[in-house]
């Protein structure tokens, strides 16, 4: 052997359980070619999987091996035959096309001299071992998956709306991420009422911030991991439901009417937001003629639509629909909050004890600052003890584990606390505000909760020229809100 090509391959799972290390296999491989005399022509350093031979440096190899096709014989020298595969078929397949180049694989730990023919058999073996290895330890981890399932925990990877969390005990689960969770428990009830189209509801949490496809979305929309269970495979095939440990962000309830929405026709259930949206006052609109319900519309005009009000008895009533619904949501932002209604308010926010609250979430929030940051100083020390050679690689690799587990929980802790001081904020926004406009952001309504409003405080005495209207309110909306012309800073 005059020359040979060096190749050191590691993967991230086997150099957390094993401490196996690229710079090692290359050092141990430079020796053994400085001790034999042999020319090293390119050193190929892998950070892959060996379960297939489609990995990035190995192609480059390859690739270089094809080139060179022609001349001298060439080597490939690598530490273990696990380093070359752990997959028998793909392995054979490799070592023949290798052939084909005039190219030998050769182990240096495991030297296999091909001109013997019972040499063939001490390949099968250790190309065979590493392969029995992958198999068992895949299929421990589904052993330990499904195990972990039926106890009500969820190993796997979180889903969207969900983050990763491993306890004190090293038992891994599951908790909500926001804002994704509050985005997906909106969607949820969005799909419930049936009264938006899917791709509408999409285009609008995507709006809202939950990156995710079509076809993603609809996939949350079908997991019951949203509804607090886990869908667990047992060996036998069959699929059992167990109620999870984790927090769920909708009821089963909930997610049952969602499934029997998306699992029927919606075309025969679903209605237009974008008229809902335009006409929220039809059916509360008396034609001043007949006395029959206005009914709407849009006309198409030569440049664009407009749309109407109108009755269907010919009697030719109609208004722009624009217009009155523009009367109507400036009248309603007349209205605000009483000062009987604002003195409840401020007593039901002193009963709370606001301020002793935030000073408790101050100081906690202050104590989990701290902790995070000894936590990096832990770190950071044993980080140069293993530099330092102190620590040893499988002690430094635990002290690691047990650091960022703990960082992970004191940040979803002060996350939390940060979410309270926020609502502890908007509370005081409440309680500091002279004036209360709770009808400001109409127009920002969605079209259910307009008509559902417009159930409560409907229009009265409305004059179709003028647009001048009033508002009808009941005796109990009569205590609690007030005209802003009554109302004194």
């Amino acid at each position: 052997m005059k020359n040979a090509y060096l190749y050191v391959r590691v993967s991230t799972d086997e150099q957390k359980r094993k401490g196996y290390s690229l710079p090692e296999q290359e050092e141990r491989l430079l020796k053994y070619c400085k001790y034999y005399d042999i020319e090293v022509k390119g050193i190929y350093r892998e950070d892959f999987s060996a379960k297939n031979f489609n990995r990035p440096e190995w192609n480059r190899l390859f690739s270089e091996i094809k080139k060179k096709s022609s001349g001298n014989d060439k080597n490939i020298l690598f530490i273990k035959w696990d380093r070359f595969s752990r997959n028998i078929e793909y392995a054979y397949e490799m070592i023949g096309k290798l052939r084909k180049y005039k190219t030998t694989a050769k182990a240096i730990d495991q030297p296999l001299d091909f001109s013997v023919p019972e040499s063939t058999v001490m390949l099968a073996v250790y190309l065979a071992v590493p392969e029995a290895e992958n198999t068992r330890r895949a299929q421990n981890t589904s052993n330990g998956i499904r195990r972990a399932k039926l106890m009500g925990r969820y190993p796997n990877k979180a889903p969207l709306g969900f983050i990763n969390l491993t306890s004190m005990d090293g038992k891994k689960g599951i908790a909500p991420k926001e804002p994704e969770a509050e985005i997906i428990k909106w969607a949820f009830y969005q799909v419930a009422k049936n009264d938006h189209r899917i791709t509408e509801i999409i285009k609008i949490a995507n709006n809202k911030g939950l990156i995710c496809s079509r076809s993603h979305f609809f996939r949350i929309l079908h997991n019951p991991v949203y509804c607090g269970l886990i869908p667990v495979k047992l060996e036998s095939s069959e699929e059992k439901v167990v109620k999870g440990l984790h927090e769920p962000l909708i009821s089963e309830t909930l997610f049952n009417q969602v499934q029997s929405v998306i699992n029927t026709k919606r075309k025969t259930t679903a209605k237009r937001n974008d008229l809902q949206s335009t006409f929220f006052l039809r059916g509360f609109l008396t034609c001043p003629v007949c006395n029959r319900k206005l009914s709407g519309s849009i006309s198409k005009g030569r440049s664009k639509n407009y749309p109407y009000y109108h009755c269907h008895n010919g009697c030719k009533t109609r208004i722009n629909a624009f217009f009155l619904n523009d009367c109507y949501q400036n009248k309603l932002q007349q209205l605000i909050l009483s000062n009987s209604a604002i003195e409840l308010f401020k007593k039901i926010l002193e009963e709370q004890n606001i301020n002793t609250q935030k000073a408790s979430y101050l100081y906690t929030q202050k104590v989990l600052a701290r902790k995070i940051k000894e936590e990096g100083i832990t770190l950071s020390q044993g980080r140069k003890l293993f530099i330092a050679g102190v620590l040893k690689i499988d002690d430094y690799n635990e002290l690691k584990k047990e650091t960022q587990v703990s960082t992970k929980n004191l940040k979803k802790e002060a996350h939390d606390v940060a979410v309270k001081l926020k609502a502890i904020d908007r509370k005081n926004q409440i309680e500091e505000k002279a004036l209360v406009e709770i009808f400001k952001r109409f127009s920002e309504f969605e079209a259910s909760d307009k008509r559902h409003l417009v159930n409560l405080i409907p229009p009265t005495d409305i004059n179709f020229k003028t647009g001048d209207l009033s508002l009808d309110l009941n005796q109990a909306l009569l205590k609690i809100l007030s005209k802003k012309s009554n109302q004194k800073k």
